[in-house]
């Protein structure tokens, strides 16, 4: 598990690098919710299907600077369906994924989805790909009905 995670986090980190030296800055709060929101639309008009295609595309409209989209089922099965900047990530199981101090954001995200308000934002330490820093991030996910949607961003 620990060489699966390795693996995960130098993936992320090397794919994360060269999709966020392009951004002029860092996304904000509102623009990850706003993300998420326009991605449940979608998701909600076309299905899973065409949403998880759409959340795939790395030059798609689910990326924007350093924000991306991700997807996974509500069921607590842990696979990523779909993830707008890491292909690698796709069809692997994420329950296991921990930042630098424990914390299980998976798990978390999707504790918080299953929970009476369904939305919220899960904070956690994670290597920043621009900084290569340690760093405070924080996602938001959101349920759409049995999936649910995240964008994290940087503080």
């Amino acid at each position: 598990m620990k060489k699966l995670f390795t693996t995960l986090l130098a993936a992320l980190l090397a794919l994360s690098l060269a999709g966020t030296a392009l951004a002029a800055g860092k996304g904000t709060a509102d623009e990850a919710v706003a993300l998420v929101k326009k991605a449940g639309a979608y998701l909600k008009e076309n299905g899973p299907e065409k949403a998880i295609v759409a959340i795939n595309d790395p030059k798609g409209q689910f990326v924007k600077g350093d924000l991306y989209v991700f997807m996974l089922r509500t069921n607590g099965d842990g696979i990523a369906l779909a993830h707008g900047q890491n292909a690698k990530i796709v069809g692997k199981n994420m329950l296991e994924l921990h930042s630098a101090e424990g914390v299980y954001f998976v798990k978390d995200f999707i504790k918080l989805v299953n929970g009476p308000a369904g939305k919220g934002w899960v904070s956690y330490k994670w290597p920043d790909p621009l900084t290569k820093n340690i760093e405070e991030k924080s996602t938001y996910v959101e349920r759409f009905g049995d999936y649910f949607l995240g964008v994290g961003i940087y503080k």
